[in-house]
């Protein structure tokens, strides 16, 4: 067995509360402080986006000369800033380049929504400056996570960086985390030569290639000595189908021994029905008459009608194919035929935003829906609704069953990923049930499902004995970094034993340091693949 790891440096374009698109910041800033409440000395590192506030003491800077990588032909200089995780001992190191992340926006134009047209360029150094900046920050960790495509390249650099640097980041195991594999960074080959990687990595099957593109997602998974996601029925269905794989389940499968799914937590200190502060009443899984309180203000809000008997369904998110708005849509009509309310909060598509507000005018009174996200109506929603909906096309892992269930809403969602992990369709087993679970992604099993919970809402007895499975549940960030421990260790038995190679911008090969070339499959089929060149 591997040694304890003491030292993480978790790498990730995201994190809050500095800078958030989706889950992927409230991920791993919960990963890292919970990972420090292990006694783990852990660091945080991200770009210095311009938004985050830097000044008054709270970051302050690492070394007096900046620091250099190579990208393409040319140099890169950036600088780093040291500050904490608010309420945490976590290290938190910001990577300044003003050219590459000194926008507005974490991956997209603010005015028109496209991802940088610059995006290979920015992963791409990002991935290396990742790894310059660490000799700056102390000693090697034991280990590197990366997060997503944005960070996936460093997986192969550290294989194939300066010698000094391939040396010292010989003894650190290194985690690649797919948060969703719908998203792989998947760039034009005309950018190849910002990559410095080998050119034949581009012919296929090489780590780079992906139908005549780069696929800087497929490079990572290729080289990282161990691969997450982020619950273990994803971790199968990535490596079954072209569905869920997107493309990627072959190379999936050749890493499937190295590959597990570890679910997400939630922050129970936030989302806890007893002590939220957005809600204008409390209850906990004792005491639950707070939540009928909280039903009857959410109707008042957004002006539904104050019907307490009638049954309550919600949704937040991101309104989109992926959480399968086309197919709510589709059951619209015979959804409203029966006796509900339905509260919507989202922003996504403009065709469903749209199609959405018409079906609110159409029928005020039953439906609520609000554009856009607001932080306490999402609680309110978690907390008064009887029913939370996800019924997603695939669902990497997902937070909204687990604040509900945490809630007391019951989920109806649809069996994939992270859903098929946490709920338990009641009717499969009474014990353990907290939801209601179906198969087919179509409207027609969507109602089934809502039909079913209906007949379970006339009961209150089977309500009550869902509410509280479901809030008894442990959903929090400490088992998960408990079991983030185990892969930890099986990280560094993986590694390469010894410092890999280095390669010239030319091509050429050479040891990275005295001592010899790597023997390990990894660092042999990289030798091998320049001496065909």
């Amino acid at each position: 067995m591997a040694k304890r790891p003491e030292r993480v440096v978790l790498a990730t374009t995201e994190a809050v509360p500095f800078a958030k698109a989706g889950g992927l910041a409230d991920v791993t800033s919960a990963l890292a402080s919970a990972l420090a409440r292990l006694d783990l000395d852990v660091t945080l590192l991200l770009p210095a986006y311009p938004f985050i506030e830097r000044e008054g003491g709270r970051f302050t800077p690492v070394c007096s000369r900046p620091l250099e990588v190579a990208l393409g032909r040319r140099t890169e200089r950036f600088r780093l800033h040291r500050g904490e995780l608010p309420g945490t001992p976590v290290e938190v190191v910001l990577i300044e380049h003003d050219a590459f992340f000194g926008r507005l926006g974490i991956y997209q134009d603010e005015k028109t929504g496209a991802e940088y047209a610059d995006a290979a360029a920015r992963y791409a150094f990002l991935s290396r400056a990742i790894l310059a900046a660490l000799p700056a920050l102390g000693p090697p960790p034991d280990i590197l996570q990366l997060n997503d495509h944005h960070t996936a390249l460093a997986a192969a650099y550290r294989l194939l960086g300066p010698p000094a640097q391939v040396q010292a980041l010989a003894p650190t195991g290194v985690l690649l985390g797919i948060h969703n594999l719908g998203y792989q960074g998947i760039y034009d080959a005309e950018h190849f030569h910002l990559t410095g990687l080998p050119e034949s990595w581009m012919q296929p099957p090489g780590a780079l290639e992906f139908w005549g593109r780069m696929n800087f997602m497929k490079v990572g998974i290729v080289h990282a000595d161990v691969v997450t996601t982020v619950s273990p029925t994803y971790a199968r269905e990535i490596q079954q189908s072209e569905r869920y794989g997107h493309g990627l389940q072959g190379v999936l499968q050749k890493r499937g021994d190295d590959l597990c799914g570890i679910l997400n937590g939630i922050d129970v200190d936030t989302w806890d029905p007893a002590r939220d502060l957005h809600l204008p009443a409390h209850y906990d899984v004792d005491h639950l008459a707070g939540k009928a309180v909280c039903k009857r203000a959410l109707q008042q809000r957004c002006g539904l009608d104050p019907e307490p008997e009638l049954p309550l369904f919600g949704l937040i998110g991101r309104l989109v194919d992926q959480k399968g708005i086309d197919v709510l849509l589709a059951a619209a009509t015979d959804l409203l035929s029966l006796p509900i309310q339905l509260a919507v909060l989202g922003k996504g598509q403009h065709e469903y935003e749209e199609r959405l507000l018409a079906l609110s005018r159409a029928r005020p009174g039953r439906v609520a829906v609000r554009i856009g996200f607001d932080e306490e109506l999402a609680h309110w929603i978690e907390a008064a609704c009887d029913f939370y909906l996800m019924p997603s096309r695939y669902e990497p892992c997902g937070l909204n069953q687990m604040y509900s269930l945490r809630y007391g809403t019951v989920p109806v969602a649809r069996r994939t990923g992270g859903l098929a992990d946490t709920v338990h369709d009641c009717a499969a087993d009474a014990q353990i049930g907290n939801g209601f679970l179906y198969g087919p992604h179509s409207a027609e099993a969507l109602l089934d499902a809502v039909r079913r919970a209906l007949v379970t809402f006339q009961s209150p007895d089977q309500m009550q004995r869902l509410i509280r499975t479901g809030m008894s549940a442990d959903f929090s960030w400490d088992a998960s970094a408990r079991r983030y421990l185990h892969v930890y260790r099986r990280a560094l038995q993986k590694r390469p034993k010894q410092p890999g190679l280095r390669i010239e911008r030319g091509g050429t090969v050479t040891p990275a340091a005295e001592g010899g070339i790597d023997t390990g499959a990894r660092i042999r089929k990289i030798r091998a693949d320049f001496e065909r060149e």
